[in-house]
């Protein structure tokens, strides 16, 4: 029994070998045997290669995310910082632009005037627990800076040194309450003292009973003795306010300064006066009004009477 069962295993092996090697050799020939059964078995596989498919994209999407995502990290990092770097580039030219200007106009205020001078920039603001409005400039002592000499802006008086060392020094502004200067009116002679009062605005006093004052005045530094610390002829500001209180020994008025004390990013120290006082030569022109447009309107009768 045991010898038959191994002759039929024999027999079914060669059969299948036999068979095997047939139908691969009608299969390199040509002959379409095989195609019906491969076409089955897709048949019956592809539903569950799409199964496999759907489970599996979003799995080899999560890695390839995850493979870049510290590449896009990096990515968003470096463009944070270089747009970073764009708007301080783009805020240093706009102060870099806004310096040049002022001191462009500085150049010029000196130069019609004959003052020699030392520019400077800011380098801070007065401390905001004390009552005294300062400034601190970039040079001192070393560039020839000495207390009590005129602080000039772009557009006149900005203060005097109160304080120097040998790289900086300390600028009392012009709207500091115990800030005064004696000025005196453009075109005449008419003199009193301009104080500070913690403002753009200052508290003017005139000395002469007889003199009087009208808003729109402009009022000029009127100098000191050696040019310490005021020169002569500096612009101050004009008038915008006459006090003419019965009662009253001369007129008081207010003053707006010409220069724009929260803008100060590059001043000049007066370090010598002209031989010659520049009397009225740095007026201001006055500012010239924008015309008002006009409209015409024309009106066309109807050609038909309206009840």
């Amino acid at each position: 029994m045991r010898y038959g069962g191994e002759g039929r295993t024999r027999l079914l092996l060669i059969i299948l070998i036999v068979t095997a090697l047939f139908l691969i050799t009608l299969d390199l020939r040509g002959v379409a045997v095989l195609d019906g059964a491969r076409q089955g078995t897709q048949t019956i596989l592809s539903p569950f290669q799409k199964a496999g498919n759907f489970i599996l994209t979003p799995v080899k999407n999560f890695v390839t995310d995850v493979t870049h995502l510290g590449r896009t990290r990096n990515q968003i990092e470096k463009l944070r910082a270089d747009n970073a770097k764009l708007k301080a580039d783009l805020i240093n030219r706009k102060n870099a632009d806004a310096q040049l200007k002022q001191l462009e106009s500085i150049l010029d205020l000196a130069g019609t005037a004959g003052y020699k001078v030392v520019n400077a920039k800011v380098i801070s603001q007065g401390s905001s627990q004390s009552f005294s409005q300062t400034v601190t400039i970039d040079i001192g002592s070393n560039a020839g800076i000495k207390k009590n000499m005129t602080v000039l802006s772009q557009t006149g008086i900005a203060g005097v040194v109160k304080d120097v060392f040998p790289t900086t020094a300390l600028v009392m502004l012009a709207t500091d309450p115990s800030f005064k200067i004696g000025v005196r009116i453009a075109g005449t002679q008419q003199i009193g003292i301009l104080s500070g009062r913690g403002s753009r605005s200052g508290s003017l006093q005139l000395l002469d009973n007889l003199t009087t004052v009208k808003v729109g005045d402009v009022l000029l530094a009127r100098g000191s003795v050696a040019n310490r610390p005021f020169v002569p002829g500096v612009p101050v500001g004009y008038v915008t306010a006459v006090d003419n209180s019965a009662g009253e020994i001369a007129q008081s008025g207010t003053v707006r300064y010409y220069t724009n004390f929260g803008g100060l990013g590059v001043l000049a120290v007066v370090v010598a006066a002209s031989s010659t006082n520049p009397g009225d030569a740095l007026v201001p022109p006055k500012p010239t009004p924008t015309p008002i447009p006009t409209v015409t309107v024309y009106v066309t009768p109807s050609p038909y009477p309206t009840e």
